[in-house]
């Protein structure tokens, strides 16, 4: 009885070391090593077996957490998020030509940008829509709706938008959610494995309800934004990129103040944004910084053509 309470004490030491390291080095090597060690000492008899297999599931779950995601694991987890979308709204086709013209602006920022080239490009399409809203998943997918399209009063303000979630997506910011969903993951399984080790009760029962949480991660994108520090990093970017492909930063100011006029408290940017007057605030901290020639009247036709 002692010599068992030994062993679950020396394990579950040894789950507390794990943590550290794992959190502290963020090494999968680091994990695969302790996985290997935990599952000989378990059949050896060295630590308690149910300890191990504590063991082995933390290296497992902070492993995971530690993993770099591919450009091509990134458009994937975009599509995913975009097929998530597409479930709450309908892609509209109405206009071909107004779609294409959308690429194209996005085609003018992006190549004009740090990241010009990612796994399969920068794609935009239109939602059918009334809400005002805009989403941008990992991976390069951009959705507009249609009601916020019609909010626009120049090609500039539609630019703002776009360059607004291109940012989005070049600072990696629904990637960044999901490492730390990973992360807060991997420290609720570790802290159940170790409740469960304690008390001899079953760890992959006890851990499997976690792993079921990873498919939460689109609902959080979409549903709850991103942070509105992440919003107004956004809103900078932004305006760097839409200088250096020639359109006034002014027109994402301009975008938003249209945007103050028509949102609805609660839904679409609402829901997912700080307020246009609280990013008008921000914007305004730089957008004069930027030289760049007001020749937005050059492109007052096309926007007319495209948008009637």
């Amino acid at each position: 009885m002692k010599n068992s309470l030994m062993k679950k004490k020396i394990g579950l030491f040894l789950i507390i070391v794990l943590i550290l390291a794992g959190l502290v080095l963020s090494c999968q090597v680091v994990m695969k090593a302790t996985d290997s060690l935990a599952q000989v000492a378990g059949a050896t008899g060295l630590i308690d077996p149910n300890v191990a297999a504590a063991i082995s599931v933390s290296a497992r779950a902070i492993g995971t957490a530690a993993e770099d995601i591919t450009p091509e694991q990134e458009y994937f987890i975009g599509r995913a998020v975009a097929a998530n979308i597409l479930t709450s709204y309908r892609l509209w086709n109405g206009n071909p030509a107004l779609t294409a013209y959308l690429n194209h602006i996005c085609a003018a920022i992006t190549i004009n940008s740090p990241m010009p080239e990612i796994f399969h490009g920068y794609r935009v399409a239109i939602l059918d829509s009334n809400e005002i809203n805009a989403f941008a998943t990992p991976g390069g997918h951009i959705f507009l709706t249609r009601g916020l399209i019609s909010a626009a009063r120049s090609e500039d303000a539609l630019a703002g938008v776009i360059a607004h979630e291109v940012a989005h997506i070049q600072l990696m910011h629904g990637i960044r959610a999901i490492k730390n969903t990973r992360i807060t993951q991997a420290i609720m399984v570790t802290g159940t494995a170790a409740a469960g080790a304690a008390t001899g009760m079953d760890v992959n029962e006890l851990t499997e309800v976690f792993n079921e949480t990873v498919g939460e991660i689109v609902q959080t994108l979409v549903q709850n934004g991103y942070s509105q520090a992440q919003e107004f990093e956004a809103d900078n970017l932004a305006m760097t990129l839409m200088a250096s492909a020639g359109y006034n930063p002014t027109g994402l100011v301009e975008m938003l103040r249209a945007l103050g006029t028509v949102q609805t408290a609660g839904s679409g940017f609402g829901r997912t944004h700080p307020t246009p007057a609280q990013r008008i605030t921000n914007a305004e901290r730089s957008v004069n910084s930027f030289t760049v020639a007001d020749n937005s009247t050059l492109r007052s036709a096309r926007f007319t053509t495209a948008t009637r």
